[in-house]
């Protein structure tokens, strides 16, 4: 069985990951330049970065390493943040992916605590799991942001340690230096208690019908 590397549109009820692309770059200037007091150990471009941040994304979805998704809020029709599929990973012979890791994700402040984050994620692990048929689903952060961390361990991914000196620090003022990164994953034999969880989750965000 062989695996399709590509991101299609996923749409739930809060939200529609599209594929990244440089129409978006208007509105994720918008959004980058919201409350940005959570962003301290996250990438997240300046308004006039984006277009250098889009190059970037770009590239890496060149490489075959990276899908690179803009959040769109269904509520608004506009770009609130952007998320990926990130180091694609295969050890069998029948080609089938085996792991994926959902990383660079940010939210406009507007958009933090509105359910589309937690739908987000619900949407790109079930297709890594129910599309891709992955063993695990990788996530990760930089080990001090406490912040991120207990968001990650809120949509039922599991800690499994940390990693010194594993990845770039995004922090201000650590140009060229490097993070400790903790490490998360939900495995597909927890998938459908996390997807029980993330739906549950999403639908106190939504309007009552009765």
């Amino acid at each position: 069985m062989s695996f399709a590397w590509s991101g299609p549109v996923l749409e739930g009820a809060l939200v529609r990951l599209e594929p990244l692309e440089r129409r978006h770059a208007a509105e994720l200037a918008v959004a980058a330049e919201e409350d940005r007091g959570t962003y301290a150990f996250t990438w997240v471009p300046r308004a006039h970065e984006i277009d250098d941040y889009l190059d970037a994304q770009l590239a890496r979805a060149a490489t075959g390493r990276l899908v690179p998704y803009a959040q769109i809020s269904l509520a608004t029709g506009r770009a609130v943040g952007a998320t990926s599929y990130w180091e694609p990973r295969s050890w069998r012979s029948d080609d089938r992916l085996d792991a994926v890791e959902v990383g660079f994700t940010w939210l406009a402040g507007s958009a933090q605590g509105t359910g589309v984050n937690a739908e987000a994620k619900l949407l790109l692990f079930r297709h890594a799991f129910t599309q891709w048929g992955v063993s695990r689903v990788d996530l990760k952060t930089d080990a001090r942001n406490s912040r991120s961390r207990a968001a990650i361990e809120s949509v039922g991914a599991r800690f499994e340690g940390v990693l010194r000196n594993w990845s770039r620090s995004w922090a201000p003022g650590e140009e060229d230096r490097l993070r400790d990164s903790a490490i998360f994953s939900v495995t597909a034999e927890e998938w459908p208690e996390c997807e029980r969880r993330l739906t549950d989750r999403v639908a106190r965000h939504l309007p009552r019908t009765d």
